[in-house]
């Protein structure tokens, strides 16, 4: 039986906040379907023909058009309907995109890593309701990675932007109804905040569990096993490293023209449930564009053991190791931010950088790769799901 999730639910036995509402606005994207495939702004609209006003997408716009990042998407209309881009001139909806509204509604895929825009495209949402009295529902979805792992030191306050603005792990094991909620709290937004709960669905799960098809969430997260490295990969964004956008599969695999691919394969420890196959390709388009890149495939062969952060960090070292400074930390501008370092925000602080440029011994890189101790128990008030 394959999990329904917080659309399905709620067009089925519809909340009483969403009958009440006189007009509501939808944040989704392409991914934002039931398991028939039917969009969300289609089947609300059908539900609830003359409640739905508003149409609002995250970065890469509402249908995944654009691929790089810091590339806008213009406002459109769709069935009638504006569809304000929420990554474009502003990140946040503005009064004249809310106005007339009594709710909105946010139904988005997150792929469970702190960097992944769309958690924060809510928040900011949460944040613009707040101001005008406007009530959230979120239609929760499955955590792809599951609800009972978390990696990476929590993000340092001093390091917030657009890929991270609240103290959490680089995993953190949350559904985004859990991470609206957390955000809500611990930011002190204080917005009217409703979550529809997902059937079926239990902490354990991986997406390979629910049942359910996948639909690209963005562009260069086409596959599954692309969501199983990200946590760890995305950092590669903050570096002259190839992540290989521009080619088929995107984060799974990596490079430079300047890799020696299988000595970094012989230097690198045993990694738990995955192994590591040296290749070459050539991105269409961003870093190292026509050019061959040598670097390394990542197949996850156990996905409950694997630590995709822990991984990353471990690369980075040995290729600082085995290349010295030909591994570069990017420069600003990286997501509007134009002054801290890419690397540093991803991370969430320069510990990831220190760590690699000191380089640390196996056992204090596997330290830095855990979450807090006392992770599960600062958001225990906010678990929905056993």
């Amino acid at each position: 039986m394959a999990v329904l999730t917080g659309l399905e639910v709620a067009l089925q036995q519809p909340p009483t906040r969403l009958r009440k509402s006189q007009a509501f606005g939808l944040v989704c994207n392409q991914a934002s379907v039931t398991g028939q495939f039917v969009h969300a702004a289609d089947a609300l609209h059908e539900r609830f023909p003359e409640q739905l006003r508003t149409l609002f997408g995250p970065q890469h716009g509402m249908w995944s058009i654009q691929q790089d990042n810091m590339i806008e998407t213009p406002h459109a209309s769709y069935r009638g309907m504006k569809v304000f881009s929420l990554y474009s001139e502003t990140r946040k909806p503005t009064p004249q995109m809310l106005a007339g509204l009594d709710l909105v509604l946010v139904d988005l895929q997150d792929v469970g890593t702190r960097v992944y825009t769309y958690i924060w495209t809510l928040v900011h949402c949460l944040e613009a309701c707040a101001e005008q009295g406007i009530e959230v529902m979120v239609l929760d979805r499955p955590n792809p990675l599951g609800g009972v792992v978390a990696e990476g030191e929590p993000l340092d306050s001093e390091f917030a932007s657009f890929v991270g603005r609240c103290a959490i792990p680089m995993r953190h094991g949350l559904t985004i109804g859990e991470l609206a909620d957390h955000c809500n709290q611990v930011l002190g937004i204080g917005c009217a905040l409703h979550v529809v709960t997902m059937r079926d669905w239990q902490r354990s799960m991986l997406w390979c569990d629910t049942g359910r098809a996948w639909v690209p969430p963005s562009p260069n997260l086409p596959r599954f096993e692309g969501a199983l490295v990200y946590p760890g990969q995305v950092l590669l964004e903050g570096t002259n490293l190839s992540e290989a956008r521009g080619t088929t599969t995107p984060f799974e695999q990596f490079g430079a023209p300047w890799i020696d691919a299988r000595t970094l394969a012989e230097a690198l420890p045993r990694i738990e449930g995955a192994v590591l196959r040296p290749v070459c390709f050539e991105p269409t388009f961003q870093k190292w564009a026509g050019q061959a890149c040598h670097g390394l495939f990542v197949h996850v062969t156990d996905m409950r053991t694997f630590r995709s952060y822990r991984l990353t960090l471990l690369i980075l070292r040995e290729l600082r190791r085995l290349h010295g400074e030909k591994l570069a930390w990017n420069d600003p501008p990286y997501e509007y931010e134009e002054t801290l370092r890419p690397i540093d925000i991803l991370a969430g602080g320069p510990r990831v950088r220190n760590c690699v440029d000191d380089n640390l011994s196996d056992t204090e890189l596997i330290e830095r790769s855990n979450a807090p101790a006392d992770w599960w128990q600062t958001v225990s008030e906010c678990l929905l799901y056993a």
